[in-house]
């Protein structure tokens, strides 16, 4: 069993950045493979990044891609996502989650544990 709790969410401006963290408790975090998913008010949960647990390989959802960055830091047993040029379809509660069977999947359902999310709001 894990415990996630994410930080670092709130309201900016377009343009903006922002940086969330997500720390984990429990058993050992290193041997899981970790992501970020967001949800918009009537939406589906989707995919944002994913990390790989031997920090080796990143993967990120096509909207993200080159603003978003996914990093993990074993020691803290922390994940963080660095999220730059923030537009306002980026508001979401944005959920960290945890994969024990080290997938790096984009599918919700791939992941057993999940943090309580943290409120990300872009106004224009």
């Amino acid at each position: 069993q894990v415990q996630l709790v994410e930080s670092g969410g709130g309201l900016v401006q377009a343009g903006g950045s922002l940086r969330l963290s997500c720390t984990a408790s429990g058993r050992t975090f290193r041997r899981y493979a970790m992501a970020w998913f967001r949800q918009a008010p009537g939406k589906e949960r989707d995919f944002v990044a994913a990390i790989s647990w031997s920090v080796g390989s990143t993967y990120y959802a096509d909207s993200v891609k080159g603003r978003f960055t996914i990093s993990r830091d074993n020691a803290k047993n922390t994940v963080y996502l660095q999220m730059s040029s923030l537009k306002p379809e980026d508001t979401a509660v944005y959920y960290c989650a945890a994969d024990p069977r080290l997938r790096n999947g984009r599918s919700a359902s791939m992941y057993d544990y999940w943090g309580q999310g943290t409120q990300v709001t872009v106004s224009s």
